[in-house]
């Protein structure tokens, strides 16, 4: 793993609600740290409803982690566009990752409970 980044289990029960609406809780989520970035959580695709995830056509890669497929949440009003990212096929050192969705806080919420 790069020095940089550190991912352990989240502690406690984690959920992520969009335009109102639950659509994950977990307590089998990940805190990925990198640098001097804000702690990251991310949510196994099995604790979330991924029939509101829908995936986009958007991509971008991290030299540490690999390529990021985006997904937009189709919220009851109106889709909430590339609010979530998860790394499909994600490096060795960051491997924990794979199967796990994040999601950008400043379009839903991401809480501890």
């Amino acid at each position: 793993m790069a020095d940089h980044i550190k991912i352990r289990p989240a502690t406690g029960t984690w959920v992520v609600r969009a335009a109102g609406a639950v659509i994950g809780e977990s307590t089998n989520a990940l805190e990925l740290v990198e640098g001097d970035y804000p702690p990251v959580i991310y949510f196994p695709r099995a604790d979330l409803a991924m029939a509101f995830l829908e995936r986009t056509d958007l991509n971008s890669t991290c030299p540490y982690k690999g390529e990021a497929s985006f997904f937009t949440i189709e919220a009851k009003s109106g889709p909430i566009a590339n609010a979530a990212w998860s790394y499909e096929n994600p490096k060795d050192s960051v491997a924990q990752i794979k199967e796990h969705l994040a999601f950008y806080t400043d379009k839903v919420a991401v809480e501890q409970v």
